[in-house]
């Protein structure tokens, strides 16, 4: 009997757009570990991993994920209206929403992921840097998107730091 969960439609799609963008999961644990490594000892990549899994798991997160991949390849596209594609073809600094879509994952996961995501969103460590670069595309909403779901699996393995080791993987 295989321990493999059967993901939602929606789950793997959301997953494969991650992918599909140039977002493997290992790219978002080397952000929690970024983010956590100094507050918890023994912190590993693969726990961080787990986190980063778990959070995918939320129907809340797949709909952000699809809903701001989509925008982006809309945009670089140019099927967006004006001036909604010039926005989000620029990543306008005051537009704000790709912001309150990576803030709808954080959310679930308490004030915690809101530090969280507002430290790792300026300093745009490792794949973050990359999807910033307006080189390699837009990526207006997918940059928040990765650095929220990594605030969530950060805020995630924070909260269970309290407890034993063991629920970082069961909860």
């Amino acid at each position: 009997m295989s321990n493999q969960r059967k993901k939602s439609v929606l789950e793997t799609k959301a997953r494969e757009m991650l992918q599909d963008r140039g977002v493997e999961l290992d790219d978002i644990a080397d952000l929690v570990f970024y983010l956590q490594n100094k507050y918890q000892e023994n912190l590993t990549l693969e726990t961080c991993y787990k986190n980063v899994d778990h959070v995918l798991m939320k129907r809340e997160v797949q709909n952000a994920i699809i809903t701001g991949i989509q925008l982006d390849i809309l945009a670089e596209q140019g099927k967006l209206h004006s001036p909604l594609q010039e926005i989000v073809e620029s990543d306008e600094g005051l537009y704000g929403i790709d912001e309150v879509i990576a803030l709808s994952i954080v959310n679930v996961y308490g004030s915690i992921g809101f530090t969280n995501y507002g430290y790792i969103d300026k300093q745009k460590p490792g794949i973050l840097e990359k999807l910033n670069d307006k080189a390699n595309g837009c990526h207006t909403f997918l940059d928040d998107i990765v650095g929220a779901i990594a605030a969530s699996a950060s805020s995630r393995l924070a909260h269970s730091a309290e407890h034993d080791e063991s629920t970082i993987d069961d909860e």
